[in-house]
């Protein structure tokens, strides 16, 4: 729990120095640029890319299938909006593995189902490390890496963020919400159902937007 809390303070300061803050739903969202161009395997097989995904309000989120640490909680959020906005047609959700040497479309889909993720509304993208790495912290501008020697162990071979982004229909990154309600150590998060609300309505304003 030590060696997870702290890849966790790594994180959040990190977060904290590029301004990402969760925007309430009386603040305009601001735009912190284009996630730009990639191309990577879902688990059905086929390849997602960024063209897929166009004319669609988008959230984004970074798991690997054996974390031990938020990625359930992460993809228990993700659940619940993808039952709470399942009437919005043009909602889609997209997990980036950050492990793709072990969590392959086999291992991936296996994960979903867990979640009861709808393979038409929610993707889960793996590919190379390197290229997914890259996209995570140049595009989405989130740290990603291995854990170090000493800290890594099953289930904590990955420092990522838990963070869910939030996209809009021309790829733009509009905002950054909290993915768990508590915090490693186990306390609630401030305010968090506040804040899934806040995204909720987000994303129906991004939603109806031309």
């Amino acid at each position: 729990m030590k060696s997870y809390l702290y890849s966790y303070l790594i994180l959040f300061s990190l977060i904290t120095a590029i301004g990402c803050t969760n925007k309430s739903t009386t603040e305009k969202l601001e735009d912190f640029g284009t996630v730009g161009d990639f191309s990577f395997l879902e688990r059905n097989g086929e390849q997602i890319s960024q063209d897929d995904l166009k004319g669609k309000v988008w959230v984004a989120s970074f798991v690997f299938t054996r974390c031990t640490g938020p990625c359930p909680q992460v993809c228990a959020t993700l659940a619940r909006l993808q039952e709470k906005l399942k009437a919005i047609p043009d909602l889609r959700i997209v997990t980036f593995t950050v492990d793709p040497e072990r969590d392959n479309p086999k291992e991936l889909n296996i994960y979903a189902e867990n979640f009861r993720a709808d393979p038409k509304r929610w993707f889960f993208l793996t590919g190379k490390e390197d290229d997914l790495h890259k996209l995570i912290k140049e595009k989405f501008r989130l740290a990603v890496g291995h854990n170090s020697p000493e800290q890594s162990k099953p289930g904590n071979e990955f420092i990522h963020s838990p963070r869910i982004v939030l996209i809009d229909k021309a790829g733009h990154i509009r905002g950054y919400f909290e993915g768990t309600p508590t915090t490693p150590e186990g306390a609630p998060v401030d305010k968090f159902e506040d804040k899934i609300k806040a995204l909720e309505s987000h994303i129906l304003t991004l939603a109806r937007e031309k």
